[in-house]
């Protein structure tokens, strides 16, 4: 089977090389002050056999940069974001740029409700800034329906392939974080047409619950997982950082890697990681899915 081998946490991994603490804006900043920082991160992911290097642009979000006085910088951290992105691909010499769109306001978090029309109007300038540059649109770590929708209509701006990646509940597969079942999302597939439906930003644990619905929506899928042991209520609270989180001990490179191998045994052709999944596990993945006799693309 031909399968799609995406990096893993792009956002955490720039942090933890630049030495500084984490902020709300996560990895944002970093591209101010380090920029070859992100580049080296996608290109350890293509050395460890990725095939996609996601853009660091998961938290870039005016209504972001606003609380941190960096609204001024939103074009620029776009342009550097795919800039760093391309010049590891072409350094590497073949692979596809994926242009992250992160949720409004905060992950995990579906009671932040962004009316409709802002939101279209707000994922669209970004698809549109980034879309030059980018094979494929990620739309990721979506909590709802409604959050779903808004990034949908906005990303009808553009002609390049979109991918949809929700998230689950810690303990349900079944239900995305605001509780609504992974079927609710059936018609906004058959309206919309994404060109894949993925689950990210999950303990690996209820992922396989989930992919036996998405399967039914008729479009290829797959699943990124997390690293963290739980969600926790201080990470829900405004303006986090991933300081409230804490990384599991017991999901090595050998260990997240039967997790992924499993999605694939269940059809998933599109497997990768995220928070807390670095280089390591990429690499070991990309060589359990060669022994096994799958083609990585």
């Amino acid at each position: 089977m031909q399968v799609t081998l995406l990096d893993g946490s792009i956002g955490q991994e720039i942090v933890k090389r630049s030495g500084d603490r984490p902020t709300p804006l996560w990895s944002t900043s970093v591209m101010i002050d380090q920029p070859d920082v992100v580049a080296a991160v996608h290109g350890d992911y293509f050395k460890a056999g990725a095939t996609i290097a996601t853009s660091n642009t998961y938290a870039v979000h005016r209504d972001r940069l606003v609380r941190a006085d960096l609204e001024d910088h939103f074009e620029a951290l776009l342009n550097t974001a795919m800039t760093q992105a391309v010049a590891a691909r072409d350094d590497h010499g073949s692979g596809r740029i994926a242009a992250a769109l992160g949720p409004l306001g905060a992950s995990y978090r579906p009671d932040i409700q962004v009316p409709l029309e802002e939101a279209k109007g707000l994922f669209g300038e970004l698809v549109q800034r980034m879309q030059a540059q980018a094979d494929l649109i990620l739309i990721e770590t979506v909590s709802s329906v409604e959050h779903a929708r808004g990034a949908l209509m906005g990303c009808a701006v553009t002609d390049k392939p979109v991918w949809l990646a929700v998230t689950v509940q810690d303990d349900d597969g079944s239900r995305l974080r605001s509780g609504e079942a992974l079927q609710d999302l059936a018609p906004l597939i058959k309206d919309f047409q994404p060109a894949a439906v993925l689950i990210n930003c999950s303990r690996p644990e209820v992922i396989g619950a989930g992919l036996e619905i998405i399967k039914t929506f008729g479009k290829p899928y797959g699943a990124y997982a997390n690293g963290f042991t739980q969600i926790t209520e201080a990470f829900l609270q405004d303006a986090p950082t991933v300081e409230a989180l804490e990384q599991r001990r017991d999901l090595g490179p050998v260990e997240y890697a039967k997790f992924a191998m499993g999605w694939v045994a269940q059809g998933a052709s599109i497997v990768g990681g995220c928070c807390e999944v670095g280089p390591a596990h990429i690499s070991e993945l990309a060589k359990q899915l060669r022994e096994a006799g799958h083609q990585v693309i």
